[in-house]
């Protein structure tokens, strides 16, 4: 059976739908920048999602051509993730979203390596004539986070917040969201398939003790 990496680090894919505290360790994630509104059906944000997929899966199925990735093993695709931030603000306005900043990602297993990663970009802008100029591999050591499992409408995260934040006050925390570190979303549900009182997002905040 393929690898489950939501099953298997069930602390960072499956929390309770109530707050708590975790430390996520170093990962390397597939990665693309960009800016706007990620419900325009022409911005950069949906792009991105195909960008991101087109090498996660070119790097799920290099067991079956001629690259051979040390180390390997089958495994699902880990769930598709964001980090988002808004200019000038530690906290994000849910009703700007046209001044939205973001980092698409999904997460790599840890045997791929930069020279894996890069020969997925060249493979899918050969196999697809499209250009993944955008696509980074990116190392990201996020810290200590509260976190929680968010139901329900994206618009509705700031209620899902608002406890997160009461829970890192009460057990000597402050907010840490600063330029490098940022308000994140894993994306549980697909919102193409999925009734939006059942959408799952784990949101996550960095902290820091008091």
């Amino acid at each position: 059976m393929a690898f489950d990496y939501k099953k298997e680090y069930k602390v960072f894919y499956m929390p309770a739908n109530k707050p708590s505290i975790v430390t996520v360790p170093k990962m390397n994630y597939i990665a693309v920048r960009g800016k706007g509104n990620p419900n325009d059906e022409n911005g950069e944000y949906k792009d991105s999602i195909r960008l991101l997929y087109a090498i996660a899966f070119t790097i799920k199925m290099s067991y079956k051509g001629l690259h051979i990735i040390d180390g390997y093993f089958e495994y699902v695709v880990p769930p598709l993730e964001g980090f988002w931030w808004q200019e000038g603000f530690d906290r994000i306005d849910y009703t700007n979203k046209n001044g939205f900043n973001f980092i698409s990602l999904i997460r790599l297993p840890d045997f791929v390596t930069k020279a894996d990663f890069d020969w997925a970009v060249q493979e899918a802008t050969s196999k697809k004539k499209a250009d993944f100029s955008k696509v980074e591999f990116l190392t990201y050591d996020e810290g200590v986070c509260v976190q929680c499992m968010h139901v329900g409408s994206y618009d509705d995260e700031p209620k899902t917040v608002a406890l997160m934040h009461e829970y890192m006050k009460a057990n000597g925390y402050e907010l840490d969201i600063t330029n490098v570190r940022y308000h994140h979303e894993i994306y549980l549900s697909d919102p193409r398939k999925c009734a939006v009182e059942k959408l799952k997002t784990v949101v996550r905040h960095p902290i820091r003790r008091v």
